[in-house]
């Protein structure tokens, strides 16, 4: 099989004026072959097209109703087991090597007839940057004490790069409450940790919360202004 490396040399000898039998022993090909070559003036790779018809008849034709009937109740069979199946049921009619035709086939009725597949945005976290947090209403667990409903809530907060993550009970949903965990000293010590990844504008979330729990409260409530005004 000639390769395009050999073809570019065949290029270079033709440019530089030695005949086509020349040209064709020295990039390592016989003369017809540099005369397909030099006329297309194309490489191997640029000439070879896409077949978009069959070489053979389809074994699985008279049988395809039955395959879909069978993909329609379970999508998730393999080719394998219906190529198994078929065998079985029509016995001499289908050969080993046939299966990845089956496959093929399988495959193409998935991406044009099946279930449709999900669709999903893979996210991006950077340290120090963006942050999750969420409350969770705790009453219908039932927890007493000392035989009273204990109503509250759990505080959940996370960052989403590290997967640090804290909680606390609490009874509301407030803003203040969510400040709790940069209250801690544990917490101070990794934001420090990640200090020279510094927030950017815009992704706000992680360095609006750490300003407004280190700041006084007129600080924090010019600071919640500001960002709600940006």
């Amino acid at each position: 099989m000639v390769k395009d490396e050999q073809v570019k040399h065949l290029f270079l000898f033709l440019r530089q004026g030695l005949p086509l039998y020349l040209a064709a022993a020295k990039a390592g090909m016989n003369e017809r072959t540099a005369r397909k070559y030099s006329r297309a003036w194309e490489l191997p790779s640029q000439m070879k097209r896409e077949r978009d018809w069959c070489t053979r008849e389809d074994p699985f034709l008279g049988v395809w109703s039955e395959v879909e009937e069978l993909l329609g109740v379970n999508p998730g069979l393999q080719a394998k087991t219906i190529f198994d199946w078929l065998c079985r049921e029509y016995p001499g009619m289908f050969q080993e090597g046939q299966l990845r035709t089956l496959q093929r086939k399988m495959r193409r009725w998935r991406a044009l007839e099946g279930e449709p597949k999900e669709v999903y945005f893979p996210q991006r976290h950077y340290p120090g940057r963006l942050c999750q947090s969420d409350f969770t209403n705790m009453s219908n667990l039932g927890i007493t004490i000392c035989g009273e409903s204990f109503h509250h809530l759990i505080y959940h907060f996370v960052l989403t790069y590290s997967n640090w993550e804290t909680g606390t009970v609490c009874f509301s949903e407030s803003f203040s409450r969510s400040l709790t965990p940069f209250g801690s000293s544990g917490w101070m010590k990794n934001w420090q940790c990640c200090a020279r990844f510094r927030p950017s504008d815009a992704t706000m979330p992680l360095s609006l919360m750490y300003q407004c729990a280190t700041a006084a409260p007129s600080e924090c409530r010019s600071i919640l202004t500001l960002f709600t005004v940006a």
